[in-house]
């Protein structure tokens, strides 16, 4: 599988904050890393791609650190960070940008201009950042709710306590936090909401943190004590994406068949780590044993997953009935849903609204035009009945309903998923990966490229 998108982005914006040039060795390749790459640089962060990393023989990025300039940038012309869609992105570099005193503006695709951004806003404003909304720190209104927005903070950013609503989003806690040390006077950030939705990945940042030196106290529900701290420069390597294993590992459960995935980490901060849990609830048989000796082994387990079928030999998906709190699992967890032989709720994903696309909307809409039965919640939804049929699925140029249906397409005639280029955001290669997997005679590995299969570029089916 492809590294973690989640880690590798985190990964390279400590590295730009990083006391002396640090090194990223197996980070995604995608349009969401490629755009995090590009903003660092933007901010004047060196960026050198290595072919071979001499420890492993996998690609890398050396990234030499951002200036901090407290001095601010008056006269200089303002840098342009294009966001996408990618809320890594959106959401973690404007306190990176306060940081370096530069003046930056945030603009992203039509879909990101949507996406909630008031509370990280908020809090930097909060810090001493002047915050605007359109192209220009000196006009527009204060601060902005979304995208296009300018930020800046002359004299970098103090730090010290800030309370923020992360309800929407746990990315505005992560935001915040990963800055954090190059504060000043460090960071106390407060959570006013009920809840953090994603909790998985505000502890993968707390967890990052750490192993980078940084000292973070969590010991207080919904509040985090980051003390301020230089970040000693390193190397790491990413592990593979365990979210985006889910399409591949539930395809087993979906048809009755059997996928296996080498590397599967015996630890992971990921919330993809779930899939071991939650796939025996939709009656998959799940096997981990060790790897042969070698590179990581001890890391690293072969995750087997074998698909239920009834008394006849029939693909059989059953469902545990609630599922809760799913987070960005969501959608290929209601693929799966979707063929059960009775209904499942989705509870603690009100979040999801806010994702790439109003996502409690779109997996309403196209199960409801593959003719499952469904109602939408405030905090959910419920697949009361089955999809039937196939049809046109929209993908909302959101990588995780394309490979929604994807999924769906093995056990439904006639399933053509919109735009599966979109993948690009987090998995350029998942066309040839998909193609491999279910061909006759697939071997499970990706095709060369240019090869039938290979990546879609611009779109297409």
């Amino acid at each position: 599988m492809p590294a973690s998108k989640s880690l590798t982005n985190r990964h390279l914006l400590l590295a730009a904050l990083a006391d002396g040039p640090s090194v990223v060795v197996n980070p995604l390749e995608s349009r969401d890393s490629s755009l995090m790459l590009q903003a660092l640089s933007a901010l004047g962060a060196g960026v050198e791609h290595l072919a071979e990393h001499p420890s492993t023989g996998e690609p890398a990025v050396r990234i030499t650190p951002l200036t901090l300039d407290a001095d601010g940038d008056d006269g200089a012309p303002p840098v342009e960070v294009d966001c996408g869609l990618a809320g890594t992105v959106m959401r973690f570099l404007p306190a990176v940008a306060a940081l370096t005193g530069r003046t930056a503006r945030f603009d992203g695709d039509p879909e990101a201009r949507v996406r909630p951004m008031g509370a990280v806003l908020e809090g930097l404003a909060a810090l001493g950042a002047e915050v605007t909304a359109g192209a220009s720190a000196d006009a527009g209104v204060r601060r902005p709710e979304t995208l296009p927005f300018t930020l800046r903070s002359r004299r970098g950013l103090a730090g010290g306590e800030v309370a923020v609503d992360a309800s929407a989003s746990s990315q505005f806690v992560s935001g915040l936090l990963l800055a954090a040390p190059r504060m000043r006077e460090g960071l106390t950030l407060r959570h006013t909401g009920s809840t953090v939705p994603s909790s998985e990945h505000v502890a993968m940042t707390v967890a990052v943190l750490r192993a980078a030196g940084v000292e973070v106290d969590d010991s207080e529900p919904a509040v985090w004590r980051v003390a301020p701290a230089s970040i000693p420069a390193f190397t790491v390597r990413v592990e593979p994406d365990l979210s985006n294993a889910g399409p591949f590992l539930v395809a087993a459960a979906a048809t009755g068949g059997e996928v296996t995935m080498r590397g599967w980490p015996r630890e992971s901060t990921q919330i993809g780590r779930r899939w071991t849990e939650l796939l025996p609830q939709f009656g998959a048989a799940v096997e981990l044993v060790d790897e042969p000796t070698g590179q990581d082994s001890a890391a690293t387990q072969t995750l087997t997953v074998r698909g239920g079928r009834d008394g006849s030999g029939a693909p059989q998906v059953t469902s545990p009935g609630l599922v809760d709190g799913t987070a960005e699992l969501t959608p290929t967890v209601a693929a799966l849903a979707a063929l059960a032989d009775c209904a499942t709720t989705f509870t603690a994903v009100g979040h999801l609204r806010g994702h790439e696309t109003d996502r409690i909307a779109a997996l309403a809409a196209e199960l409801r035009r593959l003719g499952a039965a469904v109602d939408e919640h405030d905090d959910g939804f419920s697949i009361r009945t089955p999809a039937v049929r196939g049809d046109l699925v929209r993908s909302y140029a959101d990588h995780r309903m394309a490979t929604f249906a994807a999924v769906l397409g093995l056990r439904l005639d006639g399933v053509e998923v919109e735009d599966i280029g979109c993948t690009a955001k987090t998995m350029p290669t998942f066309p040839q990966l998909w193609r491999a997997l279910v061909e006759p005679g697939g071997t499970g590995e990706p095709d060369a490229p240019g090869a039938p299969g290979a990546p879609v570029e611009g779109g297409g089916r």
